[in-house]
Order: structure tokens, then sequence, then C-alpha cells
């Protein structure tokens, strides 16, 4: 099964965060940084939390910024 990657940018001293919050999630999402200076990270989610890792993420964004972004272009 194939996972979903989606690209978000956040304020670079939020990645830690971000990763520890997912990190209590088990198993819902993995964080790669993919920029550190200018805040790009990727998630790799599996398609059946994909509902899930987007609620958890549009909580963040209360709390930080954390904008999804493409690279195709």
């Amino acid at each position: 099964m194939e996972s979903i990657k989606k690209i978000y940018r956040i304020d670079p001293r939020e990645i830690a965060y971000l990763r520890f919050i997912l990190e209590g999630y088990d198993g819902l999402a993995v964080l790669t940084t993919l920029d550190p200076e200018a805040g790009i990270v990727s998630l790799y989610i599996s398609p059946e939390c994909e509902k899930e890792m987007d609620g958890i993420i549009q909580g963040l964004s209360k709390e930080i910024t954390i904008k999804p972004v493409s690279l195709d272009a």
C-alpha cells in the first residue's frame, strides 16, 4: 500500500513541535524535512488515515502557520 505525500510550509522553528505532535499519533504519518531554512516538510500518510491527518492539520493551523504547498512548477 502506498502512502499519500503532502507537503507543507511551516515556521522553521515549529518543525520540532510538529514532529513531536505527530509522534503522539503513533503510525499516523511520517514527517520528513525537505528544506529546514524555508520550513518545507513532507508528510507521508497512510491512505486510511488521511481524513484524521487533515483534521489534525486543521487543528494545528489554529496554533501555528501551516500551509500546503505544491512543488510541481
